[in-house]
């Protein structure tokens, strides 16, 4: 029995027992921690659920920089400007890797970045809530870019070989990020009553969509078990959201801040803290599209997309004449 029917002699059929073969030397290969490469066999569902996760978490880079982009002409001091410009920058290059892992499977950047911009595709529900204050912009840090890094460390080891590689470089530059936030916050706390304020406001506000970042509850994940069986995942989206609580309340503890949470308890027996039901009603509500700044997001990414469009067009023309250039040379050799 065939799998599929091909109606030219050039392509090779091939069997349900030969897919099948194909289908347990990968499974091996990736219990054995080989990494796939972008050439290796792959099962279409595999390829399929890394262009998702990679094309998302690309998107979420380039638009996560929106929120802070707000705060480079407001920010205090000549030293957090010039750190925060080089923070936006960074999440720039990560879209730009993450991108160029995503290409190697065989889709075109042009139709990921269609895909944003008509809404078809996802990105981190997290990057639309506004930023009020300047210390938004250590919360984001401190909060987003800390569960950013849980997140993302186990991600350099998962199978695709493109995707871990990019993430290393990706998980250090993200450690700057949290270490400029925790650091705005820090100053804020050992300033005025007005200023701790602020800080603790923008925590009552980033708490819960940090939490929510993580994506569902195991229960309602439909995506995780077969991710963890192709260790495109290795964690559960709980489980890293339990290391953030427990990483994030003693900082905050050392802050003077305070969690806003009536049923944040640290448990004896678990060696973990125990915290409140997350709202998913909201979080459902925002991956919708229908969060605070859901269409000015995409609208400003979308205007920014066109208005390069002049400069994209004039490298293809540049690149074209090179090229030209080049066949012309040749041919006089």
């Amino acid at each position: 029995m065939y799998a599929q029917l091909v109606d030219t002699g050039s392509q090779k059929v091939r069997t349900l027992e030969e897919m099948g073969r194909d289908e347990r030397a990968f499974q091996e290969r990736v219990g054995n921690g080989i990494k796939i490469e972008p050439k290796d066999w792959m099962p279409e569902g595999y390829r399929k659920t890394l262009v998702r996760q990679i094309s998302q978490h690309a998107h979420s880079e380039i638009v996560g920089q929106l929120p802070e982009g707000n705060w480079v002409t407001r920010a205090p001091t000549l030293k957090r400007k010039s750190i925060l410009l080089a923070k936006i920058q960074d999440e720039a290059g990560h879209g730009l890797y993450l991108y160029s892992a995503a290409e190697t499977l065989g889709v075109a950047r042009d139709k990921l970045l269609d895909d944003l911009h008509t809404g078809k595709a996802k990105y981190s529900s997290i990057f639309n809530y506004p930023t009020l204050t300047w210390a938004d912009i250590g919360a984001i840090g401190w909060l987003v870019d800390g569960s950013a890094i849980i997140n993302q460390i186990p991600l350099c080891r998962c199978s695709y070989g493109p995707y871990a590689r990019a993430m290393v470089r990706v998980c250090k530059e993200e450690s700057f990020h949290a270490r400029q936030g925790y650091d705005i916050m820090i100053a804020l706390c050992n300033g005025t009553a007005e200023q701790k304020q602020m800080a603790q406001d923008a925590v009552n506000r980033w708490w819960w969509p940090s939490l929510m970042m993580f994506g569902p509850s195991d229960a309602e994940s439909v995506n995780s078990v077969q991710s963890a069986a192709w260790r495109i995942k290795l964690f559960s989206n709980d489980e890293l959201r339990q290391k953030m609580v427990d990483q994030t309340v003693p900082q905050a503890t050392y802050l003077g801040l305070t969690i806003p949470d009536a049923d944040l308890k640290w448990n004896d027996a678990t060696q973990h803290y125990e915290y409140g039901e997350i709202d998913w009603e909201e979080f459902n509500n925002v991956i919708r599209g229908n969060g605070p700044c859901n269409r000015d997001r995409l609208r400003t990414r979308v205007k920014a997309y066109e208005d390069g469009a002049w400069f994209r067009e004039a490298l293809s023309a540049y690149s074209e004449k090179q090229e030209q250039r080049e066949k012309q040379a040749q041919r006089i050799a």
